[in-house]
């Protein structure tokens, strides 16, 4: 392996590291949406903070396009407000045009410098370890991983210190506005962090994995756990294992790294739909067949109850004739009566089902749980 393969799967980790630890948030405030209008909308705010500065590198592109990133989430809230559309539409009406107008200003003013929109919305890993960052002459490593390794530190110390402040905000604004601290402000720390991470990330990877790092992993994340702190644990290990699987995927089939990664990024969210242990697809159908059967054991308990020790107990609580009381087909009514038998609430006596003290609770405890709430003892 090389230390150009090396440093691009570093920059890619720390990449996916510094935008699912905000993402959380955005996933769990069910604004989503946000982080690709911020994405797209700080173009124009780097655009014109180089017609300013004329320099790529300076940190004054940095602070601009955060300065971009509020705007577009004040423009946001400002139409909300008016109650004449919604948050999504509104979300849709002021980032195409901000996105707009930095693409217009490019093509028509920046057409000679490196600065165009294929490298905006794509990106390219593969050329970031070939721009260093030295010290005193000394070549420490690529601009991007200590740019994109300070940016994830400066949001893991906000999350660590704002951590209770950021939960109340996002669970429960109204609490935390009566405990003294203030949504609004805490809104907008989050949108700060957001625009300084998406174009910190803006020449490595492009506008279209920085969305896809900021929000599938969270998503996918959400999907495997109820905890907070686990949640974002989870983030970050699904973004950074996200991007050095897609960077290996690039790497054997020749193609984009930014679009290997994004790809690969949604198939592990598409894996924690279906396989996650308690909201996942299969998770859900297992517990549907699990209820299922559930019920119809209990059916075939309450009915062996409501004929035990009557005349008619010889006949209704026959096997061979649960097809006609309990309208069953036969293979059915073999398949509960068997399962009723592996979990000892019933015997098989010569065909003549009778329950067990076991499947006599079980069916005292159905009538119960059945009964409408005003009639229950």
């Amino acid at each position: 392996m090389s230390s150009a393969q090396i440093d691009i799967q570093l920059i890619a980790i720390a990449v996916a590291v510094a935008c699912a630890l905000p993402g959380v948030f955005l996933v769990l405030r069910r604004m989503a949406l946000l982080s690709d209008a911020i994405s797209h909308a700080i173009l124009l705010g780097i655009v014109l903070a180089f017609f300013v500065v004329e320099d790529l590198a300076s940190p004054f592109l940095i602070v601009a396009a955060a300065a971009t990133g509020v705007l577009t989430v004040a423009l946001v809230e400002l139409l909300n407000r008016t109650r004449l559309v919604k948050e999504d539409a509104a979300i849709g009406l002021v980032f195409p045009v901000l996105f707009s107008i930095g693409v217009i200003l490019i093509s028509r003013f920046a057409g000679d410098i490196h600065l165009d929109t294929d490298a905006v919305l794509l990106g390219e890993l593969a050329f970031a370890p070939f721009d260093r960052f030295e010290i005193l002459g000394m070549d420490v490593g690529p601009k991007a991983l200590w740019l994109m390794g300070g940016i994830g530190l400066i949001n893991l110390i906000v999350i660590v210190v704002f951590f209770k402040e950021l939960k109340l905000a996002t669970f429960d604004a109204g609490l935390a506005a009566a405990l003294g601290f203030s949504p609004t402000v805490i809104h907008y720390l989050l949108m700060v962090q957001i625009s300084v991470t998406a174009v910190g990330a803006f020449d490595a990877v492009g506008s279209i994995l920085v969305v896809a790092l900021m929000i599938a992993p969270p998503a996918a994340a959400y999907m495997l756990t109820d905890s907070l702190k686990r949640m974002i644990a989870y983030s970050a290990l699904i973004g950074a294992g996200s991007a050095i699987a897609g960077y290996w995927a690039a790497h054997m089939l020749d193609i984009s790294i930014a679009g290997s990664m994004a790809t690969v990024v949604g198939v592990a969210f598409f894996l924690a739909v279906l396989l996650a242990p308690h909201r996942g697809i299969v998770a859900k159908l297992r517990r549907r067949t699990r209820q299922r059967w559930d019920f119809a054991i209990a059916m075939l308990a309450i009915h062996l109850f409501n004929h035990e020790d009557t005349p008619e107990a010889d006949t209704e609580c026959r096997r061979d004739h649960l097809t006609d009381h309990l309208n069953w087909d036969e293979n059915l009514a073999d398949q509960v009566v068997d399962l009723a038998t592996r979990r000892e609430l019933i015997r098989d006596e010569s065909g003549l089902l009778k329950l067990t003290d076991r499947g006599r609770e079980r069916a005292k405890e159905a009538i119960v749980n059945w009964m409408p709430a005003g009639t229950r003892m």
